[in-house]
């Protein structure tokens, strides 16, 4: 990733810490590490507190500092001693601004900040359930950076609605994507091939994925009954892909075997863990379904399976669909994708089908604009030229 002359100047010299718990997967985590290499290649010096994570030598290879921190620490006492070991650490590294990706180390990072005269930057990166006046006010640090920063126009209203802060504070800007690394042309088919067999899946079987971690909102289960449906109605060419990490979720990956072995669709819907090559997973897969049945605070997934060129299926919900054109909001002939109605299993069935049934050159018409569509809205480049901007604007006293 390399930006453009725009990058502000401004950054060079300064010392930026993120904190988040750990460094695994997620829509966060990746989110820190590409900032962090843009903080390094703006000149500035990108530290990230974190208690580890598969992703640590991705960071430290893009120019980001790993402080190894436990931030993942939600235990009262534990938290209240890491305010102390947190602002000692700005102290010692100069840091100028602190940018807290989760609730936990955000209260810590807020008592620190305030305590060392630090910026202090949030995102609000998911819905965070909890409507209990308890819950609404554990949530409630992530509303009370002096930059708040929403990742969807659905998370920006959510804020409002919620805690209220003010506008001048509030800052939209969607996730990002590396278009250079989901990019068709940049996967080889010897990358494709190797995800196929990885998933045991023949040369004349079509592959519809959903890539998120088991967990029940993320739609497995209606994803599981409209593959029943579609193996009724002689779909026998198509299976239908899990990937994901358990997350220590037994019991869920126990009643999701259960309803793939009732429906006797062994072999047919398979889960295949974690995926370290999404390019080339999405790339490898006919349609991409993000059924979600509760709100997404973005979207990532779906925006980098349209970036690939692969129609996708998401539930009409939370910010998903902003990142996805469809009816009404364009006639059919400009979709990039279907909404559904969330929860609804035959519904979720007919778009896929309809995916499907695409011809060849209608599937390379919708490829291209949804291509198109990301380049546009949601790339990589915007999203940390935004993102250091915010940086930028508080350290130089213009915000608030």
């Amino acid at each position: 990733m390399v930006f453009s002359s725009t990058t502000p100047k401004p950054l060079r010299g300064r010392t930026i810490l993120q904190i988040i718990p750990d460094l695994n997967a997620g829509g966060a985590e990746r989110t820190t590490i590409d900032i962090a290499e843009g903080l390094n290649q703006a000149g500035a010096r990108a530290l990230v507190a974190t208690e580890g994570g598969r992703l640590i030598g991705e960071l430290q290879t893009k120019g980001g500092i790993w402080v190894p921190f436990p931030a993942g620490t939600k235990n009262p006492a534990a938290m209240a001693m890491n305010v102390g070991r947190l602002a000692r650490l700005i102290r010692a590294e100069r840091v100028d601004l602190v940018h807290a990706r989760s609730r936990a180390p955000a209260w810590v990072a807020y008592a620190a900040a305030r305590a060392t005269g630090a910026g202090f930057v949030t995102t609000y990166h998911g819905t965070y359930s909890g409507r209990s006046a308890p819950k609404i006010l554990y949530n409630s640090i992530m509303a009370r950076g002096d930059v708040v920063i929403a990742n969807s126009l659905f998370t920006a209203e959510l804020i409002q609605k919620t805690h209220r802060i003010e506008p001048q504070r509030l800052r939209v800007i969607h996730r990002g994507t590396d278009l250079n690394v989901f990019a068709p042309e940049r996967v080889g088919p010897d990358r494709v091939e190797k995800i196929r067999r990885a998933w045991l899946v023949s040369p004349d079987e079509r592959i519809v994925l959903l890539a998120a971690r088991l967990t029940a909102w993320k739609g497995q289960k209606l994803l599981i009954q409209a593959a029943e449906m579609l193996r009724a109605r002689d779909y026998h060419d198509v299976v239908f892909v899990l990937a994901g990490d358990p997350q220590g979720r037994d019991g869920y990956v126990a009643e999701l075997d259960r309803m793939i072995a009732d429906a006797n669709l062994g072999g047919v819907v398979r889960r295949v863990g974690h995926v370290t090559d999404m390019p080339a997973a999405l790339l490898a897969s006919a349609i991409v379904a993000v059924p979600s049945t509760e709100p997404e605070a973005f979207g990532r997934v779906a925006v980098e399976a349209q970036a690939m060129g692969v129609p996708v299926v998401v539930s009409n919900l939370g910010a998903v669909p902003e990142t996805v054109l469809a009816p009404p909001q364009v006639r059919p002939e400009a979709r990039t994708g279907w909404r559904i109605e969330p929860g609804n299993a035959f519904a979720l069935a007919e778009a896929l089908a309809a995916a499907l049934d695409l011809r060849a050159s209608a599937r390379e018409a919708m490829a291209a604009r949804a291509r198109h569509h990301v380049e546009g809205r949601f790339s990589l480049e915007t999203m940390v030229s935004e993102t250091l901007d915010c940086y930028t604007a508080l350290l130089e006293g213009r915000v608030g």
